[in-house]
């Protein structure tokens, strides 16, 4: 479906059939290489100062004195030269895969930083604690090290490339013909670490200008590709030159929380070449939209999630008994509700909650609860007004398909009807939806009988969003307690 478009998408590695016992169980991602090809060489350097001396010494004059000094020296250059080398992308993927190409410049900056230390060495008068000789020979292995080193790399890597072990951020690609002609799935991981796992051509471009129709099923392609493939980034591969069609591009992908990324074009690429691509940082490439949180702030929010769920279940479970129990008794029909709903990137999920009513109602027309419901069985209208029908949502928490804190969910068919007649509803998903949140503990709980009830709603949720904290999530979970007592719901 999604790659109707440009043709079929090849998976890397389909044509390789022996790779090492290393790179078919190891996993690195595109990311991380840089970090741990410079680790091996700070690893390398050391060692070779250590050896270096302690091979000179023995040779020399019987003994290994030095060997604190050299330690230190070895440390030092060490920690220099990785900070320069991958300042200057030398630990970047395509140098790792094609070291030849790059060894001048290993050369150069590994002398660069050598004659900087041993001047400083000179300059602080601590020079004689290592012997020229010791130097020397630490010098010589230093350099044999990291070019025997990246010789062994660039096997590894490309045996983990092949096989699939070497794992980029996954895209969708959204572009005109011509530039995405000029990027292949293998160029966009190698220069950029992005493995592309669906791609949408703009084939008309003055259709797509003129038609909003044609515009929208475009992008929302993309969007259900994304939601699909558990995409992580939108790539943008338009000429920069095409400013409305970026305006365009921007404003539809606003709908959706993964970050977008403007490649350079094809002049741009031409102009830095691939070697200046290689070697370069990614600054190339524009960032378009952010992701409402961070990686790191996402994973705190789901570990403090994770403990203060379990927490919770731990405790509350006698109360999860006799509810369950009670509703037994008191009407047929199952303990657990379940309904679909809306989570985080718009990904349907199905919440639990204590079953409060009489009918289990998940169509296209879903009748909000309202005060006096008939509906309501009697043991319902307890658990609803102390709010013990909202914590099997816990078991969803646990699961990751919602948060202890974030926008409440709706179910389906108001989330389509809302989403027609409030503008930014769809930013709700932006993360996932949470059992309680600032719109509750600011009063808006319940039933939405009027359309500006739900738009104050949309505007908290928004704010929520765009200045979420660890200490704001607290805060709400802490006035969350003190808003169930005042019995606000029905």
């Amino acid at each position: 479906m999604y790659f109707s478009r440009t043709g079929e998408m090849v998976e890397q590695g389909n044509h390789v059939e022996h790779h090492s016992w290393f790179a078919q169980h190891i996993n690195i991602s595109y990311q991380n290489i840089e970090w741990i090809a410079a680790l091996i060489d700070i690893i390398l350097i050391i060692s070779a100062s250590i050896i270096g001396t302690i091979l000179f010494q023995y040779i020399a004059y019987g003994d290994f004195v030095g060997l604190e000094a050299s330690f230190g020296v070895g440390v030092t250059n060490s920690l220099l030269y990785a900070y320069v080398a991958r300042s200057h992308g030398l630990y970047r993927l395509p140098v790792l895969l094609s070291p030849l190409r790059h060894l001048a410049r290993i050369f150069f900056y590994w002398l660069a930083v050598g004659m900087f230390v041993a001047a400083g060495l000179f300059l602080l008068k601590v020079g004689t604690a290592m012997s020229r000789g010791a130097m020397v020979s630490t010098g010589l292995l230093q350099i044999s090290f990291l070019v025997i080193a990246r010789l062994l790399e660039e096997k590894l890597t490309r045996s983990m490339v092949a096989s699939g072990n070497l794992a980029g951020r996954r895209v969708v690609t959204i572009g005109e013909s011509g530039e995405l002609q000029r990027l292949s799935a293998s160029y966009l991981f190698r220069y950029f670490g992005l493995k592309e796992v669906a791609r949408i051509a703009l084939t008309d471009i003055g259709d797509v200008r003129a038609n909003p129709a044609t515009e929208n099923s475009y992008f929302l392609e993309a969007m259900d590709a994304a939601r699909d493939l558990n995409a992580e980034e939108f790539v943008i591969a338009l000429r920069w030159s095409s400013r409305p069609l970026l305006e365009t591009a921007r404003e539809q992908l606003r709908a959706s929380p993964l970050p977008v990324t403007l490649l350079p074009d094809h002049n741009i690429r031409s102009i830095l070449g691939r070697r200046g691509i290689a070697t370069g940082r990614p600054v190339v490439s524009l960032e378009l939209q952010r992701a409402p949180l961070t990686s790191p702030e996402r994973a705190v929010k789901r570990i403090v999630d994770i403990v203060l769920a379990s927490i919770a279940l731990a405790l509350l479970s006698p109360i999860f008994f006799i509810a369950a129990l009670a509703i037994k008794l008191d009407s047929k029909g199952p303990v657990i509700f379940k309904q679909r709903r809306n989570g985080f990137n718009s990904r349907l999920f199905l919440i639990y909650k204590f079953r409060s009513m009489t009918v289990m109602e998940d169509g296209a027309v879903v009748k909000q609860a309202q005060r006096n419901d008939q509906r309501v069985t009697r043991v319902g209208a307890f658990l609803r007004r102390s709010s013990i029908d909202e914590l099997p949502q816990l078991l969803n928490v646990l699961k990751g398909d919602m948060s202890l804190v974030g926008p409440r969910p709706h179910a389906l068919a108001h989330d389509n009807e809302y989403k027609a007649l409030i503008a930014k509803y769809a930013f709700r998903h932006h993360v996932k939806p949470g059992m309680t949140g600032w719109a509750q503990v600011n009063g808006l709980r319940g039933e939405t009988g009027r359309l500006e009830q739900m738009v104050e709603r949309v505007k908290l949720d928004l704010w929520y969003i765009n200045h979420w904290s660890l200490a704001f999530d607290i805060s709400i979970l802490l006035r969350t307690c003190f808003e169930v007592l005042r019995n606000r719901a029905y």
